[in-house]
């Protein structure tokens, strides 16, 4: 249950109600620079300061499958709050600050508070608050800003890939030609035979933006596979919000391998 609950953390948490966004034809597609892809990616970077959504999320690892019914709340640069529920009965919460990740669970009565180190270990990648943050609403987990990448057109999408490989990762970005917004990230850690896929099927109008509406995660490590599907039932723009979040007495800390 821990590793549900983290992959909760920063993998389900996403937003999710109404149309998608249109397709656009391959033939459409402006050849453009790659500084110029880069630029509109984040000119287009969903602008808020609070979002309430309901979400329901399909969770297998191979070994276990669920789907519970979950509240997302969001205060920008500052808070992600989850609370999971199955059956009516919360299972969970959990709460994401920038200098720690902290959530508590009713079926063993644990709880766990640290900062991002485990997550990003167990995922292959350096996680922080912002990569989260910027993953949830369809921007590039990596600062595309940071790095030289070299862009193509593939598949009808805008393909860009770092001149230089980072020493431990390999990383693609598939970008959509109209909205600018992220339709698949991949992040590989072949000497630890890691890989994790983020696709946004598909993306909504959000505050007159566009917002992720269905968002599929795929992690593997070796022979194991662990797969969140969500499904945004509903998102409330710039809400007046609370976050509520306290764990109870008697909880036994624990910690994530």
């Amino acid at each position: 249950m821990n590793r549900i609950f983290y992959l909760l953390c920063f993998s389900l948490i996403i937003l999710q109600s109404c149309k998608g966004t249109k397709a656009i034809s391959g033939a459409n597609i402006k050849k453009l620079k790659t500084e110029k892809i880069i630029a509109n990616h984040y000119n287009k970077s969903f602008n808020f300061n609070t979002i309430n959504a309901k979400v329901k999320v399909k969770y297998d690892d191979g070994k276990q499958s669920f789907s519970p019914n979950v509240t997302l709340r969001m205060e920008k640069d500052k808070k992600i709050w989850v609370s999971a529920k199955l059956l009516g009965i919360t299972l969970a919460k959990v709460l994401i600050t920038p200098d720690k990740v902290s959530y508590y669970e009713k079926i063993n009565n644990t709880y766990f508070e640290g900062n991002f180190e485990l997550l990003s270990a167990w995922l292959g990648t350096d996680l922080d608050f912002e990569k989260v943050q910027q993953l949830l609403l369809g921007q590039a987990l990596f600062n595309l800003r940071d790095d030289k990448y070299i862009s193509s057109i593939e598949n009808q999408k805008y393909k860009l890939q770092p001149k230089k490989e980072l020493e431990l990762f390999e990383r693609l970005f598939l970008v959509n030609p109209d909205s600018f917004k992220v339709f698949s990230q991949q992040l590989k850690q072949p000497i630890e035979n890691r890989n994790l896929e983020v696709n946004y099927s598909s993306y909504q109008k959000v505050g007159n933006q566009d917002f992720p509406k269905e968002i599929n995660i795929e992690a593997r490590e070796a022979s194991k596979r662990t797969s969140i599907q969500i499904d945004y039932r509903s998102v409330d723009y710039n809400p007046k919000l609370s976050f509520p979040f306290k764990i109870p007495s008697g909880y036994e800390q624990v910690t994530i391998e």
